[in-house]
């Protein structure tokens, strides 16, 4: 799932930019997941919330009378990437000044695919705007500097649009699903799914939560300095030795203070990495 090697020195990262999709279940808080085709390169079959890199495109000056007001251009660009990807592959968009139905978001994803119309130009038709101001700036995870591809992704949480329930692509993403955080980190814990370290830390934030307006207000003392995760020698007290990837706050890591709640290593076991503490 990661492509990791000790001693590589990788490209540069590239911005991205991540949406975290939330609505209030029968049971609690539910979030939006897709599972990524396991042909990709990067995260090959693991769950995600849908999300990828920034174009430059999603820089483009025009987007400030389409996106509500913002004067920081950077988080205009990421918000812009965020909803952009989210559309592709999850068919879900924040818009505001109207709405969107599930079938009219897959029409336009169609479209999208077919470079028959762009999405700046569809929300100017419509005269709607992406809704940034309902995107809540969460986390920023860097790629490891050992891994192949490399990504600098703010994540953000948002509210499910009413009426989009969400859809994969069958492209870049192969199943979709709603679930109970604590349901699917249970599933991963199992060996039945996989997640990526920032997927897992960011269910068990979602996961003490029962209702969705209390996530997003605890955002607002979210950190969003940059988490990068650092690939170590791990060695249990029994002698087993594997490798583990270390977040700001574990004694292996350069940054010392905690900048997420949890454990402060995910740990290599059978082709998973798995939240524990250190040995």
């Amino acid at each position: 799932m990661l492509d990791v090697e000790v001693g590589r020195e990788g490209p540069p990262p590239r911005d991205a930019a991540t949406l975290i999709v939330v609505r209030d279940g029968g049971d609690g808080i539910e979030v939006f997941c897709v599972e990524r085709n396991k042909k990709s390169r990067f995260l090959g079959g693991a769950i995600v919330f849908p999300g990828g890199k920034l174009d430059e495109a999603d820089r483009d000056p025009a987007w400030r009378a389409h996106t509500t007001e913002t004067d920081d251009e950077t988080f205009r660009a990421l918000g812009v990437t965020a909803c952009r990807e989210a559309l592709e592959e999850a068919a879900i968009l924040p818009v505001t000044d109207g709405s969107m139905t599930h079938d009219e978001l897959l029409a336009l994803r169609t479209r999208l695919a077919a470079s028959e119309i762009t999405l700046l130009s569809f929300l100017a038709e419509r005269s709607l705007r992406l809704d940034l101001a309902g995107l809540h700036p969460f986390a920023r995870w860097l790629t490891p500097l050992v891994e192949s591809r490399r990504y600098d992704t703010r994540f953000f949480l948002t509210v499910a649009p009413p009426g989009q329930i969400g859809a994969h692509d069958d492209f870049e993403t192969m199943s979709s699903f709603w679930a109970a955080p604590q349901k699917l980190i249970a599933r991963f814990l199992a060996g039945e799914v996989q997640l990526a370290p920032p997927t897992h830390r960011t269910l068990e934030f979602l996961g003490r939560f029962a209702l969705v307006a209390d996530a997003i207000a605890a955002t607002r003392a979210a950190s969003l300095e940059v988490i990068c995760p650092v690939l170590v020698p791990h060695k249990d007290k029994s002698g087993e030795e594997t490798m583990a990837l270390v977040l700001p706050g574990d004694p292996e890591h350069a940054v010392k203070e905690c900048r997420v709640v949890g454990r402060t290593r995910y740990v290599l076991r059978s082709g998973r990495w798995l939240p524990e503490d250190p040995p």
